[in-house]
This record gives structure tokens, C-alpha cells and sequence, in this order.
């Protein structure tokens, strides 16, 4: 573990949308924040669900996928400069003789700040991996849990296994580019909705795409790159499939981790919060987006964004209150506006 300690006015745990516009909100007040997120990159659900997927519910956007959304937003806290520590969960909390809290990463890394911001969404979420025999052989090379970016998928033979919509949404939105599509999946009936389940049928009529029925049982390669995967169908029968990548949609488990050990008054995997300023029960800690609970919340990533405006102000007040807050608009406040870095005043 290191023993430097970076201190900045907010930790943020969690990089997703809610996460990065609230860097936002805090940098139009002048606040430095760093960012925890146990993914790779930046995004959260966006990123991790649906990067191409269309949102429509974006105030002012008719339509925007997760992957554009997310880059709009680090455009515009790119101002600001955050820094983020990917790759790893927010572990221990301690709170300081001085009254700010320490946070320590997974990776040792030591964060110390008055404010501390909750905003996890669902959670972390971790792909719920199948029993196939030499899995781990080839999950680095061969084996995706998510879909980033579609054109890697181009002219590739897929296998993809599950029966549940991020399954068989994949199934059709893959289906116009890739070499071919093989869907295992382990009894008939598929769990997806109905609509999609019929789409995927009628590609599979079509001769777009092939469904087996039963279970991969082996994975055929070298050097953990896939040239194979073997199924046993329902009725017995081996069928070996040529595969480039094999994609296993079976769902995501989702849990707080250790934010769940922090003492934070919890309603089952929700974080309580005033809804008036989103400060949870422990002085400095605040939690806003899918983490947070309150009478009348709504799961939308737009009551997201109001929650960390409002948090942002009520975490200033609280943090600094001998500091003058910078209020106003965008669109007239000079101090903002050269926060910004669109300052124009010759």
C-alpha cells in the first residue's frame, strides 16, 4: 500500500454519468474531485449496458447512446481536469482528526477530502461467468462479457450464450455485421421480451443466424486465442461451431461492495439521503443517482443530474463555509465562464 495521500476538495465514487456531471457542478464551484470506479474506463451502466444502445429520455437529446452520452459529458468536465482511478472499488472510509474522510482503493491508493460523494448507481457489476471447461484460458483474448464497440465485431464468427435481452438484443444488432452468429442456449424458451424473442426467431427462419439448444461443453483453441466451441444439444447430439469470439450474456451480479461496510444508514441496497441537499446520515458523505433512496425518487439518469447540482452547493456549504459560492448562470457569470475556459472579457 503507498503511503502518499492525495488530498482534493471531492472523492466521487463512481464514474458513471450522475458521477461525472457532478464533477461538473463542482467544478463551476471550484471544487478539485478525483473518481473511483471499478471498470475500466469511464461510463458505468452506459458503458457497461448499453454503449450503443438509444436513450431518449436526455433532456434536449431525441436520441443518444450510452457511448456518446458519456463522451459529451468528459468533454465537458474536461475543464475541470478530474482525476480517476480505474479498476478499482472504494474500500476502507476513515474519518480524520482534521474531519475529512480518508478514502483507501482496492489498489492501495489513499484519497482525502472533507466532501465524499456515493455515486455508484446499481453498484458494481460484475458478469456472472459460465462453468465452461478452459474459460479462463481464453477470457483475455477470446471472451467478451460486454459489447464496447461493434465494429470489432465485423466479419467475425460469434458465439453468443444466454436467453435473457442483452443476449438476444445483441443477437440483432450484431447480426448485420458479423460473419456469422451461432445462439446457445440451454432449453427453448428464452427469457427475453417477447418482441425480441420474435425478431430473433425470425432471423434464425431467415437463415441470419443459428440457434442451438443445449450447452457449450468445450472451448478449442491456442494460445488463448478461440478457433471452436463444442455444444451438446438437448437432443445429444455433438456440433462443433467455428467461433472468433465467445460472448456469454447471462446476466451481471450487482452488489454495493464495500461502500455496504461504511455505516451508511442503508435501505436494502439504497442509500438513505435528505432529499433536499442528498447527505446521507454521516456529516461529509453524500449519495445521489441509483444509489440513493428518498420518498419519491426516481431512477432516471435526467434526476441524476438535478441531484448533483443540488448536492454540489449543499457539499460547498458544508465543506467551505467561509468561502463565498460562486452563483449566477453559465451564460453571464464571468467566473464560471473563465472556470470554463470560455472567459471572453477584453
Amino acid at each position: 500500500m503507498q503511503d502518499e495521500v492525495i488530498t482534493t476538495d471531492m472523492i466521487i465514487v463512481g464514474a458513471g454519468p450522475v458521477g461525472l456531471f457532478s464533477v461538473f457542478e463542482a467544478g463551476l464551484l471550484g471544487l478539485k474531485c478525483h473518481l473511483i470506479d471499478n471498470l475500466d474506463r469511464a461510463g458505468g451502466q452506459c458503458i457497461e449496458l448499453y454503449p450503443e444502445k438509444p436513450i431518449y429520455d436526455i433532456p434536449s437529446r431525441a436520441q443518444v447512446t450510452g457511448k456518446e452520452l458519456i463522451n459529451d459529458l468528459m468533454k465537458q468536465v474536461s475543464p475541470f481536469e478530474p482525476d480517476f482511478h480505474f479498476s478499482q472499488q472504494a474500500e476502507i472510509l476513515e474519518k480524520q482528526k482534521n474531519g475529512h474522510w480518508r478514502v483507501t482503493t482496492t489498489r492501495g491508493i489513499m484519497l482525502e477530502a472533507p466532501i465524499v460523494v456515493v455515486a455508484a448507481g446499481a453498484g458494481s457489476f460484475i458478469p456472472k461467468k459460465p462453468p465452461f471447461n478452459k474459460l479462463g484460458e481464453f477470457e483475455e483474448k477470446s471472451v467478451n462479457y460486454a459489447v464496447y464497440r461493434m465494429e470489432k465485431y465485423r466479419d467475425k464468427n460469434l458465439v453468443i450464450v444466454g436467453g435473457g435481452d442483452s443476449a438476444l438484443d445483441w443477437v440483432i444488432n450484431l447480426a448485420p455485421i458479423a460473419q456469422k452468429i451461432t445462439l446457445v442456449h440451454r432449453r427453448e424458451e428464452f427469457r427475453g421480451a417477447y418482441d425480441s424473442t420474435q425478431r430473433v426467431l425470425k432471423l434464425a427462419e431467415e437463415g441470419k443466424i443459428d440457434v442451438q439448444y443445449g450447452n457449450v461443453i468445450d472451448l478449442v483453441g491456442a494460445d488463448g486465442v478461440l478457433s471452436a466451441v463444442e455444444i451438446e444439444t438437448l437432443k445429444g447430439d455433438k456440433v462443433t461451431v467455428e467461433c472468433d469470439y465467445l460472448m456469454p450474456f447471462l446476466g451481471l451480479k450487482v452488489t454495493l461492495g464495500p461502500i455496504a461496510n461504511w455505516g451508511l444508514n442503508l435501505d436494502k441496497k439504497h442509500v438513505q439521503v435528505c432529499h433536499e441537499t442528498f447527505a446521507t446520515d454521516t456529516a461529509g458523505i453524500y449519495a445521489i443517482g441509483d444509489v440513493c433512496t428518498y420518498p419519491g425518487k426516481l431512477k432516471l439518469i435526467l434526476t441524476g443530474f438535478y441531484e448533483a447540482a443540488v448536492m454540489a452547493k449543499a457539499a460547498f456549504a458544508y465543506a467551505y463555509p467561509d468561502r463565498k459560492m460562486v452563483g449566477g448562470y453559465t451564460t453571464t457569470n464571468s467566473v464560471i465562464q473563465d472556470r470554463l475556459g470560455v472567459g471572453d472579457h477584453s
